[in-house]
């Protein structure tokens, strides 16, 4: 594979800091570029994160001692990159503005920001469930007026754990799923130390995430009509998000009914069975093993479980009938591996081998 040369836009953030610990030896992607805000801009990287580096690996080498550049100079930082992955944290007018500015610089764009998921020509991508979505690039590249440039996103990050799950069930008519989530403080951008409050407690709040998680698999279920991607208007998804005191793994509780029930063994092969282009394709960061299913009662959990596969497989457990619904199970993935800057990885891995970059 051709090897191409990455920038990191919001690279002193936690998500940025995850880009560059996957990037530090990946095979395809060589980081060159590290932007952030115009008050870390002109330090080196180590300078300009100093103590607040978060992630559990030592700061990579290689990184140290390059010099940030402010991210609001589009054409510097697009200059010296094939592409850039954008971990921003700014206003959504402000990030969207910003992605288009780099795409109509001919730079792609491939983002963990939830601002152009909505946007109805940018393909919002978990590989192994709507890869084919990536082929509305052409119509956006029309209305944005250029060759190589565009946004692709990737979902949020809470969906990673139940969507996977339900993907391989379709078949069966979905109608309803209920959804409740218990969700890691790393998806705030926290720690234990810079979160003090979430020490023995539960919030049941995060703003936006309900509205996500109902309405974000529905577009990863559409199809694309013409220059826009379509959602699909089936199944209905109710959602409860709750911040709970873990580090990183966000968890779904999750109920569901189809219109024709599969068997629990039905169930449990569709899952066993399940792979995507992800791993078809052999790419650098897809698990082997996308669906894991735990037999014990009391897995999967994230202390233990999310980082099977590097953090990018899903881990079910808990399959059972309900009383109200069909039947119900549990999920979990990393938040910041599969759910973040890995799946952005992946789908950048995805767009690599299609051809996209070049």
């Amino acid at each position: 594979m051709k090897q191409y040369n990455v920038g990191v836009i919001g690279a002193t953030g936690m998500v940025g800091q995850r880009f560059i610990t996957l990037l530090e030896n990946h095979p395809w992607f060589n980081l060159v570029t590290l932007a952030a805000s115009a008050r870390s801009a002109g330090k080196t990287y180590e300078e300009a994160v100093g103590s607040r580096w978060l992630m559990t690996t030592p700061m990579p080498e290689s990184v140290k001692k390059m010099v940030v550049l402010d991210a609001a100079n589009v054409e510097e930082v697009a200059s010296k990159v094939d592409f850039v992955f954008c971990a921003v944290n700014m206003k959504k007018e402000e990030i969207k503005a910003l992605e288009e500015a780099y795409a109509k610089a001919e730079c792609p764009v491939v983002s963990n920001n939830s601002a152009h998921r909505f946007t109805p020509d940018v393909p919002m991508v978990v590989p192994e469930i709507n890869a084919d979505h990536i082929e509305i690039i052409p119509a956006q590249r029309k209305r944005l007026g250029t060759k190589r440039g565009f946004v692709a996103v990737k979902s949020n990050c809470s969906l990673q754990s139940y969507v996977p799950a339900l993907h391989p069930l379709r078949k069966y008519g979905i109608t309803d799923v209920l959804v409740c989530t218990y969700q890691a403080i790393s998806g705030a951008g926290k720690t234990f130390e810079t979160f003090p409050d979430i020490l023995d407690n539960v919030i049941p709040y995060i703003g936006g995430e309900e509205e996500k998680s109902e309405q974000e698999p529905l577009k990863l279920w559409g199809h694309i009509e013409g220059d826009k991607i379509v959602s699909a208007d089936a199944p209905r998804f109710t959602a409860q998000c709750l911040r709970v005191p873990v580090s990183d793994g966000h968890m779904g509780a999750v109920f569901v009914r189809f219109e024709n029930k599969p068997t629990k063994e039905e169930v449990l092969q569709a899952w066993k069975e399940f792979h995507g282009p992800a791993q078809d394709l052999n790419l650098p960061s897809a698990p082997k093993q996308f669906l894991h299913y735990f037999e014990e009662n009391d897995r999967p959990q994230p202390k233990l479980d999310r980082m099977l596969e590097n953090g990018m497989a899903v881990s079910i457990g808990r399959l059972r009938e309900d009383n109200q619904y069909d039947y119900k199970f549990v999920c979990l993935s990393h938040n910041t591996l599969r759910g973040a800057a890995g799946g952005a990885v992946l789908l950048a891995e995805l767009l690599a081998a299609k051809g996209y970059f070049d």
